[in-house]
């Protein structure tokens, strides 16, 4: 259930709003996968061409905020902030979203920035709490109760099928937006506006509660801004089509690429619904779906956009 209502408040956002989509994002700082985020959204900023033309993957953020830079290339372990065993990760995955351009010198790699990174490339993050059903709230307040003393999301919503009562208010933070959310119509009705959360000043990440005890940390401006831009960097490279179609015949693509089960007439799960012990299972050819087309023709994502080269004329004359 709340799988199918993940995908269609996707699909509706996809459709209705400019907003760059992911599901499932760590949406902590001191402990980033303490907090999963069902739904983020990022909002197009000023710089947002520059950055789609780079690559439609995720850039690692410890390239982004490494020494390297556009001019003189540096050894990879000298500009690097990182575990020096995960230094060779982070310049591969730099190198090959084209954010990175690596040389050899003496046997030794060298790399820089085949560019300035756009800074301003989004605007606001939004978050969203998927939850269908509010009779059955789960961990649902400390969550938005983190979510509110972070203040790492410009926007938080909570989405619920459920009818909303003054009662349900009453126990959700007051900051928190509520949409009711209809899954088969794609309509989505505010029920109380979202207030803006003070993202650019210092928050409180809510780390663990016991009896007569909560654990807590201050997080400073600049680790929330950090954190907030590997969002979004996350955000662009993953998107929120994230499953594999099964090899049955009876699950087909929706018009927007969500897996509709023909058995159970329901979007389905692939990992954890389908397989030979569902009753409705029947062998066949997984459905052809090109995902990606997709996301370039409905989102300002940009799929295998043509990269960037700067030559460094000049720099390299008297070495």
């Amino acid at each position: 259930m709340e799988f199918g209502f993940e995908l269609a408040l996707c699909a509706a956002l996809e459709a209705r709003t400019d907003w760059v989509l992911a599901r499932q994002l760590g949406g902590g700082v001191t402990d980033p996968g303490g907090r999963v985020v069902d739904v983020v959204g990022v909002t197009p900023g000023p710089e947002f061409d520059d950055r789609a033309r780079i690559t439609d993957r995720s850039i690692p953020g410890v390239a982004i905020e490494s020494a390297v830079g556009v001019g003189e290339p540096r050894r990879p372990r000298d500009a690097l902030d990182c575990h020096p065993e995960r230094v060779d990760g982070v310049v591969d995955a730099a190198v090959d979203a084209g954010f990175f351009s690596a040389e050899r010198r003496g046997g030794r790699r060298y790399v820089r920035q085949t560019t300035r990174y756009p800074d301003d490339w989004f605007g606001r993050l939004v978050g969203v709490e998927n939850k269908p059903d509010l009779g059955r709230p789960g961990d649902l307040r400390r969550q938005l109760r983190l979510d509110v003393s972070l203040a790492l999301f410009d926007e938080v919503w909570l989405a619920t099928e459920s009818h909303v009562t003054g009662a349900h208010l009453n126990r959700i933070p007051e900051p928190v937006g509520v949409w009711r959310f209809d899954p088969e119509t794609g309509e989505r009705d505010v029920v109380r506006e979202a207030a803006s959360l003070p993202v650019d000043e210092p928050g409180v990440e809510l780390l663990d509660e016991r009896p007569l005890r909560t654990d807590v940390d201050v997080v400073s401006a600049d680790a929330k801004r950090r954190r907030r831009r590997r969002i979004a960097e996350r955000a662009y490279g993953k998107g929120w089509r994230t499953y594999d179609f099964p090899a049955c015949a009876r699950c087909a693509a929706t018009d927007d690429a969500r897996p509709h089960c023909e058995h159970f007439d329901a979007v389905v799960d692939p990992a954890s619904d389908c397989g030979a012990d569902c009753p409705g299972f029947r062998p066949g050819d997984a459905a052809d779906v090109d995902a990606d087309a997709l996301r370039d023709a409905r989102t300002p994502w940009r799929r295998d956009p043509p990269g960037v080269s700067r030559r460094q004329a000049g720099l390299d004359r008297f070495r």
